[in-house]
């Protein structure tokens, strides 16, 4: 069997794919789910492609969860585990004056906080080692901020500064660490994503509408979030992976307008999209 890779989230979207391609390509793979039913889908998904892989339980939001799952997954790997995709994450919608201090402390909690603490985690067994990879799922979101999204924006802009930092601690002891910002994909996570109490009231209600409608109408055209799983896997089979990778035609695109054009063009086309101008 091949290097032991814990793959958080692993339930659906991006971390489902995920932990499937890398099963397919041989890794020794622990997907981490909230519950059991969530566990029984990745094993029944894996079962229906013919592979193998297992699952722990814990809940990334939860401290002591988070410790419990991980010294579970120690005595699976031997140790520790070679790499971890901290992919598990939420999406929050609301403008800043909409959302309250506790959900403002939840986002932060799942995006930011807890990749940081899977990494504190991790670490000691694989600097022992001498090798290792933390790969962190960020977003487009994480290089540029939109309107009614900027909790979740925020949460992936510290996620990428934390990431930086960490990647340049570690590298002595041999651990890579890596970014993957993805575009928009079909994950489901826009659908889920949660609203403030004055999304239907308030006076961004007709901007709300307007972002649920367009999630609806466009979802069915995102494409598969196996490619946002490729990468992942090319950045673990890599000897050299790059610190960033932008995957997606859209994030691309998405970062080199936010180069090249001026502030004020880029905020009123954001403002005229979302429909808060």
């Amino acid at each position: 069997m091949g290097a032991s890779v814990v793959v958080t989230g692993a339930n659906r979207g991006i971390g489902l794919e995920t932990a499937l391609q890398l099963a397919a390509a041989g890794y020794d793979v622990i997907g981490t789910a909230r519950s059991r039913d969530k566990a029984r889908a990745l094993l029944d998904a894996a079962a229906a492609r013919g592979l193998a892989l297992r699952s722990v339980l814990l809940d990334v939001a939860d401290a002591a969860s988070t410790e419990r799952g991980f010294a579970e997954i120690a005595e699976l790997t031997g140790g520790g585990p070679w790499a971890v995709v901290n992919n598990a994450g939420f999406a929050q919608a609301g403008a800043i004056a909409d959302v309250d201090d506790a959900a403002v402390r939840e986002q932060l909690e799942v995006n930011l906080v807890a990749p940081a603490r899977i990494a504190r985690l991790v670490l000691p067994a694989m600097r022992e080692r001498g090798e290792g990879r933390i790969v962190n799922v960020s977003s487009i979101a994480g290089r540029l901020s939109l309107p009614l999204l900027g909790w979740y924006c925020a949460s992936k802009h510290g996620l990428e500064a934390m990431t930086d930092a960490l990647r340049m601690e570690v590298a002595r002891y041999g651990v890579k660490v890596v970014l993957v910002e993805p575009g928009s994909f079909a994950t489901g996570i826009w659908e889920g994503a949660r609203y403030p109490d004055q999304a239907d009231d308030g006076e961004y209600a007709a901007a709300y509408r307007q972002a649920r409608t367009s999630t609806a109408r466009l979802t069915p055209f995102m494409p598969s979030p196996s490619w946002v799983a490729r990468t992942v896997r090319l950045a673990l089979a890599s000897p050299l992976p790059l610190a960033r990778y932008l995957v997606g035609l859209d994030a691309v695109g998405g970062v080199v307008a936010e180069w090249l054009a001026p502030t004020l063009i880029t905020d009123r086309v954001k403002e005229l999209v979302a429909g808060v101008r």
